[in-house]
């Protein structure tokens, strides 16, 4: 019988480590993040192609919870707008 190796957990980062590369879909949603004016799910979806429900779970996990970022939103006439507050950054 043959034993199959298990793959390794993926690490999280670590604290000093490079911060994300600049030309990825995450950097894009940032960038259209921290605009003055912000950006909608419709936005964000039409920029990096993703699904509305990748885009959510973008902002949620990766953004707020892994890279520890103030992502706010407002209810606005074109609908609503998630935004990094200015001086936030990804690293």
């Amino acid at each position: 019988m043959r034993k199959h190796k298990r793959k390794a957990a993926p690490r999280a980062r670590k604290p000093g480590a490079k911060p994300p590369a600049t030309s990825t879909k995450q950097a894009k949603v940032i960038a259209l993040l921290q605009r003055a004016n912000g950006a909608t799910i419709a936005e964000i979806v039409k920029a990096t192609g993703w699904q509305a429900h990748t885009v959510r779970g973008a902002i949620s996990g990766a953004l707020k919870k892994k890279l520890g970022l103030a992502v706010t939103a407002a209810k606005e006439e074109r609908g609503r707008v998630y935004r990094i507050p200015s001086g936030e950054s990804a690293a």
